[in-house]
């Protein structure tokens, strides 16, 4: 296993060895050094700090994990593997995802998932642990994005306002009963059965858990809504209004 210290080394530096590496990678002492990861095919990178923004922009393969929270643009434009955070992340967390996994223990700012997307075998997921920030999944082109709102009582939303507007394709799951705020009327909501909880929710839920050593039982527990594209409007107009 390579291991590089942050605090010894140029940001500049940092990418390039995780460039040329093929392997497992340690970054310690990471504050604040942007584009970690970018591009990466193969590797198995673990951060251990705070990483700046840009984190796995356009990964390719390959692992990330981070000990620690996540600053903005994490997974942008990512096409395949795994991002796993340990604690929270910032703002536009999987922009334009691709394909590939965003697991997030934590909460995850504004503008989470804005136009992921999903084309033939190639799908993009996204999962949240805690609680999300106002705009998640604007314009969803495709995949799915999961928010638990671990560890918040039944009373506190786990989105903010317009939770899916603009969106056109794939699914929005939320692990309550009630409603986002500024729900757009181009969409529409049902209560999650007990079926497809089963068959296509438990399969992301047990990866996410077994990520971070959770209780699988205890982020199923309780109802899920699913949000959606209203099929009969979705198409109007080019932006959705609320």
């Amino acid at each position: 296993m390579r291991i590089l210290d942050a605090a010894k080394e140029n940001e500049k530096t940092l990418i390039e060895e995780i460039r040329k590496e093929n392997g497992d990678i340690t970054i310690k002492n990471c504050l604040g050094q942007r584009y970690l990861g970018c591009g990466m095919k193969k590797s198995r990178l673990l951060i251990e700090g705070t990483p700046g923004n840009g984190l796995a922009s356009y990964l390719d393969g390959g692992s990330v994990f981070v000990k620690g929270n996540a600053q903005d643009a994490v997974a942008d434009t990512m096409n395949e593997g795994l991002v796993a955070i340990e604690g929270s992340a910032g703002d536009a967390l999987g922009y334009a995802m691709r394909g590939g996994r965003v697991f997030v223990l934590g909460n995850a700012g504004y503008r989470a998932g804005v136009h992921m997307k999903a084309y033939e075998d190639k799908t993009s997921l996204m999962v949240i642990g805690g609680v999300a920030g106002s705009f998640l999944g604007e314009y969803l082109a495709g995949g799915t994005i999961i928010v638990l709102g671990l560890g918040k009582s039944k009373a506190s939303p786990i989105t903010g306002y317009f939770c899916g507007n603009g969106m056109y394709a794939g699914c929005i799951y939320l692990r309550t009963s009630d409603l986002p705020m500024g729900l757009s009327k181009y969409l529409v909501t049902r209560k999650v059965e007990e079926d497809e909880k089963e068959k296509k929710l438990r399969p992301i839920i047990a990866s996410f858990a077994e990520t971070f050593f959770l209780d699988e039982k205890d982020c199923l527990e309780g109802d899920f809504i699913a949000i959606e594209a209203d099929p009969l409007k979705a198409c109007r107009q080019l932006y959705a209004a609320v």
